[in-house]
């Protein structure tokens, strides 16, 4: 139940948040989002159509779509999601009468800044804000095709409408705004202290373990492998470390096997004890 409340939260917080970057840093210079929230600011642009109530009615089908084919709980959270930004997008919308950065390329990186905290927020919370969330989910259920590719391809028409439409310089701010937010959005989503995967080969496992275990105070997992050209039995040795723990494994294995063999990856997600749960000696 918290979390089921953490989640709603976290959604609102977000959408309330891409709402602000969109009033306050995009649309007082003339700049665009993407998907579905740039396609409705390009036509208030023209029009002066109300962004909110346009972002709603262009997801309406998209919504039907989610219903159909993604189920009934994801449509849930979509609905929410779409139906709270478009909301705060227009009772916001009083924030584009104020210049609150002077300088466009300023305004286009704060405004990706923010909006990538925004999306970041939506997305770890497991929610949705429509448009293109809806479309990438059922290309990655149905279809073989890549998700981002599909998505960086609808981004790339609008750019290309907003450069016919109201200039390059335009554009080329717009797809420097959407470049931070989707990095922004990614380091929300996996965190600030990313984590690293260590795969360690040697023969002297033993003293390495203990160097680990001893001076960096992070668990291990022993994997049994074979050299494919001499044969023999290996023992690997597989870590989660922090960032900042990169530097002292690397130093431990250098003083104890000199001929080890290592790969350093990064993690993408870790759960679990030492890292969301109490740590242990045990990994």
């Amino acid at each position: 139940m918290r979390y089921k409340i953490y989640q709603y939260l976290s959604v609102g917080v977000g959408c309330l948040l891409s709402a602000v970057a969109i009033n306050s840093f995009l649309v007082p210079h003339h700049l665009l989002s993407g998907g579905v929230s740039g396609i409705a600011i390009i036509l208030y642009y023209l029009f002066k159509f109300p962004i909110g109530v346009q972002i709603l009615v262009m997801n309406i089908p998209l919504v039907y779509a989610a219903y159909r084919l993604l189920g009934k709980e994801y449509t849930i959270k979509t609905l929410y999601g779409t139906a709270l930004f478009s909301f705060f997008v227009d009772a916001t919308g009083y924030l584009a009468n104020f210049t609150v950065v002077d300088d466009p390329i300023l305004s286009a990186i704060t405004g990706g800044i923010i909006t990538g905290i925004g999306s970041g927020l939506i997305f770890k919370a497991n929610g949705s804000g429509g448009g293109l969330d809806i479309v990438s989910s059922i290309i990655k259920k149905y279809y073989s095709m890549n998700v981002g590719a599909a998505s960086f391809s609808i981004n790339c028409v609008i750019m290309l409408i907003a450069a016919i439409l109201f200039g390059i310089k335009l554009a080329i701010l717009t797809l420097i705004s959407m470049f931070i937010a989707a990095n922004i959005t990614d380091n929300v989503v996996e965190g600030i202290n990313r984590k690293k995967t260590v795969y360690i080969v040697s023969y002297k496992t033993d003293e390495i373990l203990k160097a680990i275990l001893k001076e960096v105070g992070r668990g291990a997992t022993i994997l049994r492998g074979e050299g494919a050209f001499t044969r023999q039995d290996k023992q690997v040795i597989f870590v989660v470390v922090t960032l900042t723990q990169i530097g002292q494994i690397k130093l431990l294995v250098q003083e104890s096997d000199p001929n080890a063999f290592m790969i350093v990856q990064d993690a993408v997600e870790v759960m679990g004890r030492g890292f969301t749960l109490p740590s242990t000696k045990q990994l």
